[in-house]
């Protein structure tokens, strides 16, 4: 009788360790999927920072060193935490500028338009390892398999890297590659779509089919880039994503497009519109 009992502990024994490693596989799956939520901090101009649910940090066109909406507490580039990688848009300062101090302290590599990083190792600004090309239509997935998936897509602006050089103490204008947004598609299937600095162009609807972005980070200062009023055009008919956060705007004089105006041109309806001050962060 002892020794029936004895069996009988023994596979109910086996059978909860069997369930108990089920459980643990499936949680193990979870976490690798991405449990989390998706943070943006926006810090001024383009610069966001985003978090994603498996907890990896991207930082996108770092100004904020000299960039007059970045909030003190960020303008020491330690106070971000620790970077895995550096997206930019273009070679513009108010893009690039701390990028490279970035890559450098955190050994992150920064990937950018094929021509403007070649302009960046040409100029020995950043080793090539630091400084990897790819181009639109291009998509990485720097994490390995089942993390996040980056794609290059179309802008409708310039890019040109101004360089100083040592010798000369003087400016120069150097080759900044043709200018990109970034689709990021997070390890749970969240999409955003950084815009950059760009005009409206048609392919923003086949980007929007393509791509089907939840959240677009989109510029609406205007001179340089999309009005407030051409902004929630892109947005209400074009692209039909479930959020539109409003960048590139306020930070010198001729960017006038406000919030306030994209929410008005935006209408009811549609995407909802964030609205965050620089410093401030959203979750997903």
């Amino acid at each position: 009788m002892r020794l029936l009992d004895c069996l009988a502990s023994t596979r109910t024994l086996t059978r909860r360790l069997l369930l108990g490693a089920a459980l643990l596989g499936a949680a193990g799956l979870a976490a690798a999927q991405g449990t989390g939520k998706t943070e943006v901090l926006w810090l001024g101009q383009a610069a966001a920072r985003v978090t994603t649910p498996g907890g990896k940090v991207i930082m996108i066109d770092p100004w904020l060193t000299s960039n007059p909406k970045t909030p003190a507490d960020f303008k020491k580039l330690e106070a971000l935490g620790k970077i895995d990688l550096i997206l930019v848009t273009h070679g513009h300062f108010d893009h690039f500028a701390d990028a490279p101090a970035l890559a450098q302290m955190h050994k992150a590599p920064m990937y950018g338009p094929a021509g403007m990083n070649q302009s960046i190792t040409s100029l020995g600004i950043l080793p090539v390892e630091l400084a990897p090309r790819f181009g639109k239509g291009g998509t990485i997935s720097p994490f390995g398999a089942g993390g996040v998936k980056i794609t290059a897509v179309h802008a409708e602006h310039s890019s040109e890297v101004v360089w100083k050089n040592p010798a000369t103490n003087k400016d120069e204008t150097h080759v900044g590659g043709e200018p990109v947004g970034f689709i990021l598609e997070m390890e749970n299937g969240f999409k955003i779509w950084h815009m950059g600095d760009t005009a409206v162009f048609g392919d923003m609807a086949l980007i929007g089919r393509m791509y089907k972005p939840d959240l677009v980070l989109i510029p609406i200062g205007g001179h340089f880039v999309m009005n407030p009023a051409d902004a929630a055009m892109a947005v209400r008919d074009m692209i039909k994503p479930r959020y539109a956060l409003p960048i590139h705007y306020g930070t010198t004089p001729v960017l006038r497009g406000t919030p306030a105006e994209f929410k008005e041109a935006l209408g009811q309806g549609g995407a909802q519109m964030l609205v965050v001050e620089p410093g401030q962060k959203v979750e997903f």
